[in-house]
């Protein structure tokens, strides 16, 4: 799963208009027009699945006019939606006023993460909307997802995961 697709789904989850998700980007420090983000919520035409087929124009042209969201853009919105849904915090003395970017870390775990922390889940929270899907995440599981990189306990997010949280989550959000 991109990163392109997790915007997509949050997107549709949250039930974020193309406003809200430029208002989202630029809490987070990026200054975004509504037309950007309608490119960056474009699913890449290679995720469909198509094999060396001939592309009409239309395609080609909708294909070349995707952006692609990297790992830090990700997270940018993220923190953003953290902004959004909670508030800006005032900066601790001694601390950055903004937090460092996590480059080394998997999307999938800044996702869960942060998601967290954005619409205030508890573990118990967390474990439902996972549950609400057919996957079943003991609280141990989900707290080494949620681990810092490096930590012994820390466990990677696999897509499929990260994919049937935001389906969960949509479930939980939109009925």
């Amino acid at each position: 799963m991109d990163n392109n697709d997790i915007l997509i789904r949050l997107r549709y989850a949250l039930n974020l208009r193309d406003k809200e998700v430029a208002e989202i980007f630029k809490l987070g420090g990026v200054e975004l027009t509504e037309d950007m983000v309608r490119k960056l919520l474009i699913k890449p035409k290679d995720t469909y699945g198509y094999n060396n087929e001939v592309v009409d124009h239309q395609e080609r042209e909708a294909k070349e006019e995707t952006i692609k969201c990297k790992n830090s853009m990700l997270e940018t919105f993220l923190n953003g939606l953290i902004i959004f849904k909670r508030g800006k915090q005032d900066p601790k003395p001694g601390q950055p006023e903004t937090p460092a970017l996590e480059n080394n870390e998997n999307p999938n775990n800044t996702l869960l993460k942060k998601l967290k922390i954005a619409l205030t889940l508890t573990s118990e929270d967390m474990m439902d909307i996972f549950k609400e899907t057919g996957v079943i995440v003991t609280k141990g599981e989900l707290s080494a997802l949620l681990r810092k990189r490096g930590h012994k306990n820390y466990k990677e997010c696999g897509d499929k995961y990260a994919r049937n949280f935001l389906k969960g989550l949509t479930k939980k959000l939109r009925g």
